[in-house]
């Protein structure tokens, strides 16, 4: 293993605290990583980790050595790609988590098409709807919605998606159409949503003069994942609120009706989340730049 390896291996295991964890991010056996870094040591001439039964930390030579290998990996890539005109020549694995029903209604129809372009680029597509640890589950991005707080993050913001308020036909039926937010405090139902940071129910929002209010409406049946929510109303159980990319094709079909067109909620932001600006691959611009495209018709206007 030369001393780029060895470098790459040692971020690894500095990053996710693990040596198991690294062998299986970098698909390497335990044993060679475990070789790489005492060699590494060795070659340094001092101890980069405090290894003990439970963890790994880095020493104060590890953090600096980790600091100035960071920029030289990134370095390190682009000059692999400096002379491959062709973008064909893109490869690897890219590691992604998005929100399940962005996998499935858009990154999943469209995928054929990335890769065919990049015949050698792998894409590991985890879909979630639960905040994670990008290094920690060797994740090289995110798709998230919503505001974001993590400054350890570097955020690259997208646009924003519009909600509406809808409903099935047989829901309206029974419980008649809402023509305000003052209409849902009696006699409706909504289909609750989880929150993924406080299990709590959130609130249902619509604007007034005033700006963004909340008001609570009674709900059956609570749930955590978009999957769920849509299926509950598609059920009958409830007045949702949800992205119109989710629902357009059942708008279309009429299994769902959009109600209260005037008191949608506020849009909600989209970004892709990465760690280190300088460790940005051409892998993961290629993504970054793909995924723009295929949710732009999604994006508020």
């Amino acid at each position: 293993m030369d001393k780029l390896d060895q470098y790459r291996v040692f971020t690894q295991v500095a990053e996710m605290g693990s040596f198991i964890k690294a062998a299986h991010a970098l698909a390497l056996p335990r044993a060679s990583v475990s070789a790489a870094i005492q060699q590494l040591e060795s070659n340094m001439g001092t101890r980069l980790l405090h290894r003990t039964t439970r963890q790994v930390r880095l020493t104060a030579d590890g953090v600096q050595l980790l600091e100035r290998v960071r920029s030289l990996l990134a370095d390190a890539e682009d000059i692999d790609q400096l002379f491959h005109a062709n973008q064909r020549k893109i490869s690897g694995r890219l590691s992604v988590d998005v929100p399940s029903r962005i996998a499935r209604r858009l990154i999943a129809p469209a995928l054929p098409g990335l890769l065919r372009r990049y015949p050698r680029l792998q894409l590991a597509l985890g879909s979630t709807d639960r905040a994670i640890d990008l290094v920690h589950e060797a994740v090289d991005c995110v798709v998230r919605v919503g505001s974001q707080r993590d400054s350890s993050l570097v955020a690259r913001p997208l646009g924003r998606i519009a909600l509406i308020n809808c409903a099935s036909p047989a829901y309206l039926r029974e419980f008649g159409i809402p023509e305000q937010p003052g209409d849902l405090a009696e006699g409706h139902w909504a289909v609750g949503y989880a929150s993924a940071t406080t299990g709590r129910e959130l609130a249902w929002e619509y604007p007034d003069a005033n700006g963004e209010q909340q008001m609570a409406v009674s709900s059956r049946v609570i749930v955590n994942n978009a999957e769920s929510y849509i299926a509950c109303c598609r059920a009958g159980l409830g007045l949702i609120q949800i992205p119109r990319f989710d629902v357009q094709h059942l708008l279309d079909m009429g299994e769902l009706v959009e109600v209260m067109p005037t008191f949608r909620a506020s849009s909600m932001e989209i970004s892709v989340l990465y760690t280190h600006r300088r460790q940005r691959s051409r892998r993961l611009n290629v993504f970054i730049e793909w995924f723009e495209g295929i949710l732009k018709p999604c994006l508020e206007s």
